[in-house]
């Protein structure tokens, strides 16, 4: 298991938003599961504002080696274009604060942990998607934008060291069949590639993230309510 992927600066993996798109469901709560077994939970809520959205994403894992804990609140303009986002988070006790806003034609970061700081100006990019450890705002998100712009020119910056911005890669495979709060749902599955790291994606009919199997190994975000059939990878082995 890739527990650098966790700690600060070694690995607050981060996709960065330019926007939501109106195809996202306002609000979902998920399971976060490590090989089937439940290790902690994720909730998102947007809502409309005079001029734009306003989104929030709550996060809590606690396991063996990983106590994580994060808070997010992202200000988007009425086009869809970030203007303020704000991330909190604790991993292991270590404290993580991140800002980012646009700034001319650029992108100015700003992250702290464990007692350093940093500033970062980075390419600004029309399609650009925020999205921290677990997040599944930032992942619904990403959906919206792969429809948006037919699967092109997606990007991610990752608040990594001082943080850089990479393309995402995004790959549509055949529909699947699942089950939503007990009825039957056409699942489409795609599967996004990020700085060498997979992201399986799987969606509803009106592009809600329904599942996500995370690059972290083992690791899976499970919208409450849904199931998908046959599940992608075995149920965890019973306990001898």
């Amino acid at each position: 298991m890739r527990i650098l992927a966790f700690l600060p600066f070694a690995g607050l993996l981060a996709f960065v938003t330019t926007g939501l798109s109106t195809a996202l469901a306002q609000q979902g709560s998920f399971t976060i599961n490590q090989n089937a077994a439940a290790v902690g939970t994720a909730s998102f809520n947007v809502a409309a504002t005079p001029d734009g959205y306003d989104s929030t994403s709550m996060v809590r894992v606690s396991m063996q080696g990983l106590d994580y804990a994060l808070s997010e609140n992202e200000r988007l303009s009425s086009a869809n274009q970030l203007e303020h986002v704000e991330l909190s988070a604790t991993v292991n006790g270590s404290a993580v604060h991140v800002t980012a806003a646009p700034d001319a034609a650029q992108l100015l970061m700003n992250i702290s942990a464990n007692g350093r700081s940093s500033t970062t100006r980075l390419a600004a990019h029309p399609a650009a998607v925020f999205l921290p450890d677990f997040d599944p705002a930032a992942l619904e998100t990403l959906l919206a934008m792969a429809v948006n712009h037919n699967n092109r020119d997606l990007w991610a910056i990752i608040p990594k060291q001082a943080g850089s911005v990479v393309p995402v890669q995004l790959a549509t495979y055949a529909d699947q069949q699942g089950t939503l709060d007990g009825k039957p749902v056409v699942v489409h599955h795609l599967i996004a590639t990020i700085a060498g790291g997979t992201t399986e994606l799987f969606s509803g009919p009106a592009n809600q993230l329904l599942l996500a199997e995370l690059p972290q190994e083992g690791f899976a975000l499970v919208r409450i309510g849904f199931v998908l059939t046959p599940p992608s990878r075995p149920e965890a082995p019973p306990a001898e």
